[in-house]
């Protein structure tokens, strides 16, 4: 079975910065992209930043030019580097991978159980 562990949560005062990893295990033949949602208390899960196969990266408005995600493929880890962290960035940090399990099956979607981040003014 495959999971997905995410870890580097924490509390941060606004202007600091903070590293999130995950980690995919288990029966792996690929991963197809790699990303990093939210979820603040009372608001829908958004995507923060996704990372493709192909090096191709995206994020969502409010974090361009502060965080950056990135992946060790070798590793089946993804990255994301948070740097000038605001108050509004408090939220539930969860890890989605697109994950093949054999080349005769398609690709499926996991989550992380998250982890926690919270930024202090």
């Amino acid at each position: 079975q495959v999971q997905l562990m995410e870890s580097g949560g924490g509390l941060v005062q606004a202007g600091g910065s903070l590293r999130l990893s995950c980690a995919a295990s288990g029966s792996i033949f690929s991963i197809n992209g790699m990303s990093w949602y939210r979820q603040a208390p009372g608001k829908q899960r958004e995507l923060v930043a996704a990372h493709t196969n192909g090096g191709f990266t995206n994020y969502a408005d409010s974090v361009k030019g502060r965080f950056t995600i990135s992946r060790d493929s070798g590793k089946n880890t993804a990255y994301l580097q948070m740097s000038n962290v605001k108050p509004e960035d408090t939220a539930v940090y969860y890890c989605n991978a697109v994950i093949l399990l054999t080349p005769w099956v398609s690709p499926r979607e996991y989550w992380g159980q998250g982890t926690q981040v919270t930024v202090s003014s």
